[in-house]
């Protein structure tokens, strides 16, 4: 078994100034991160590898030719393992910058295992703690994560809530652990938000648009915002898009039968440019039960549509400046979050502090990840 580099990169090459690693590029937001950051890093003049457990993905195509792709053709991530080794040997990067938990655990062992000198720094982006597991899994996880993660020689969490969770989960040193939030604000979503999103709802004239933007999963609660629309619907005219797949849709599509609601929600799926649909809508909604630092709200914000998220565990409430920037309601609360929506369509949205967003910005995030990484 051995990798392969794509995008006309010669494999012999081995000066490599940091590697990042993932186990696929899909439409997620930690790919979306960690993209970003590969292209600033090689726009900078880094010498960047991205390896992946399978080249695949949306966001593949996103990259900058300056960054090698590397593609271990693993099966899964659990079975790269073998070739990971050998691109750490073969290839020594100065550093190598992790994400996600499985591919951090593949990511401290192959280097354990190689016994190669590549600093490595792994990065946290949910709530370890409150992710769903079988009981049995979730000891196992402890296990490791307690075990191999101080293998890192730092580690990087998106907000302070996320830092906090893994120091206690896995009994990490707070000595390793950095704060950097999500590098989500490029030129390219400024440059895009200003696009047309293509949608017959956004003609003039149309009821007011509200937007939810994420996977269908259990996670992102979109059952309490469809409800929630539906209390305002009867109310007032407006219509609810949700942009993203998962396999909570066929559930989704029952309640909003059951609502008989369906001319006025349009679960879209996937799109390349979500930020022209903030634009265009007058109100964006994350109704999650948990979050890690959601990429969303900050993109939300940098479109210039007001924020309503739920109060729940993660990094939404330092995005918001604990409701400065944006209302917090209750989790599972369709009546208050169709209040806080109605009071958002009255035009009565909050304001953001010219500057607030600059911490988040992928110029602002990438120098400190190379302070962090000790490229700078």
């Amino acid at each position: 078994m051995t990798f392969k580099t794509m995008n006309n990169h010669d494999v012999s090459s081995s000066d490599v100034d940091i590697a990042l690693f993932l186990q696929d590029l899909s439409g997620g937001g930690a790919e979306k991160m960690m993209s970003s950051l590969a292209n600033e890093f090689a726009r900078r003049g880094l010498r960047v590898d991205f390896v992946l457990v399978q080249a695949k993905g949306i966001n593949l195509k996103f990259l900058s030719e300056k960054v090698r792709v590397v593609d271990l053709r693993a099966r899964n991530t659990y079975m790269c393992l073998p070739v990971l080794m050998k691109y750490l040997d073969q290839t020594r990067p100065r550093v190598f910058l992790s994400s996600q938990d499985l591919t951090n655990l593949m990511a401290l062992i192959a280097r354990k295992l190689s016994c190669v000198n590549t600093r490595l720094v792994i990065r946290i982006g949910i709530m370890v703690s409150v992710q769903k597991r079988t009981f049995i899994k979730k000891r196992l996880e402890k296990l490791l994560l307690t075990g191999i993660y101080p293998w890192a020689d730092d580690i990087v969490a998106n907000s302070k809530y996320v830092a906090e969770d893994i120091i206690k989960y896995a009994r990490l040193s707070p000595a390793k652990m950095h704060v950097l939030y999500n590098p989500v604000i490029t030129p390219d979503l400024l440059s895009k938000a200003g696009e047309e999103p293509g949608h017959a709802w956004f003609k003039k004239g149309q009821p007011p648009v509200i937007l939810g933007a994420g996977r269908l999963t259990e996670q992102k609660d979109f059952a309490t915002l469809v409800q929630a629309f539906a209390i305002l619907r009867k109310k007032m005219d407006a219509r609810l898009i949700i942009l993203g797949e998962g396999e909570q849709r066929p559930e989704l599509e029952t309640v909003i039968r059951r609502l008989d609601i369906e001319k006025d929600i349009d679960l879209h799926g996937y799109v390349e440019n979500p930020y022209s649909f903030m634009r265009q809508s007058k109100v964006f909604v994350l109704s999650s039960k948990w979050e890690g630092s959601p990429s969303v709200v900050i993109q939300a914000l940098a479109c210039g549509c007001p924020v309503i998220s739920t109060d729940c565990p993660g990094g939404v409430r330092e995005i918001l400046a604990d409701g400065e920037y944006g209302d917090l309601v209750p989790m599972g609360d369709a009546n208050v979050m169709a209040g806080a929506i109605v009071k958002v369509l009255d035009g009565k949205g909050k304001q953001i502090t010219p500057g607030w967003l600059d911490q988040f910005s992928v110029d602002e995030v990438a120098e400190q990840t190379m302070k962090i990484l000790k490229l700078s």
